[in-house]
């Protein structure tokens, strides 16, 4: 069997690409026609999150004894998961459309912490800062302001230079420890 349809199997991308897609068309078809940023953020997140779950095998000793490197693997299947959540809400969002650089902020920055999540408590919870950085946004309050830019950053503006640092240093800081260290035993 070829290393690929072997790394596809235990990290269940099948699976997880079809929850990615159901996700997000559900969160659509609830939103209805008051689709907002609200609503997109929720998506991603959710799209993410049950991507992320596959971020680690089934036996993380035997893959940190493979003979390759793991780095590029890492990074591209983090990568992925974003990519794809992305393209996918893209798609199905229609004519109420959310704008694109709202959506890539969102997708770099829950990447970010779904990579985090991996690599801090395990492949199996890489779904836990995603969700939960965005239903703590949702719950911030306005005041004070600042604070709301960089607590509830998946739900601002993309002319808010705040948030994107803010989904920046996540997306680096998260998608550079899982490429480097990989998911937690």
């Amino acid at each position: 069997m070829r290393w690929l349809t072997l790394y596809t199997r235990s990290r269940a991308l099948g699976p997880s690409l079809a929850a990615l897609v159901l996700c997000t068309a559900l969160v659509r078809v609830a939103a209805g026609g008051d689709w907002s940023v609200l609503f997109a953020s929720l998506s991603l997140a959710a799209a993410v999150s049950v991507a992320a779950v596959g971020l680690s095998g089934q036996d993380v000793d035997l893959d940190r004894t493979a003979a390759f490197g793991w780095l590029p693997r890492r990074l591209a299947h983090v990568l992925l998961v974003g990519v794809l959540a992305a393209l996918v809400l893209l798609a199905v969002q229609g004519s109420l459309a959310v704008p694109t650089s709202v959506v890539v902020r969102d997708a770099l920055g829950l990447t970010g912490l779904a990579g985090l999540a991996a690599t801090l408590f395990g492949g199996q919870f890489g779904w836990t800062l995603p969700l939960l950085w965005t239903v703590v946004a949702l719950f911030t309050p306005p005041d004070p302001p600042a604070l709301r830019r960089v607590v509830a950053w998946p739900l601002q503006p993309a002319d808010t230079a705040v948030t994107w640092w803010v989904a920046g240093v996540v997306f680096v800081v998260g998608v550079g420890a899982y490429s480097a260290r990989g998911a937690r035993r």
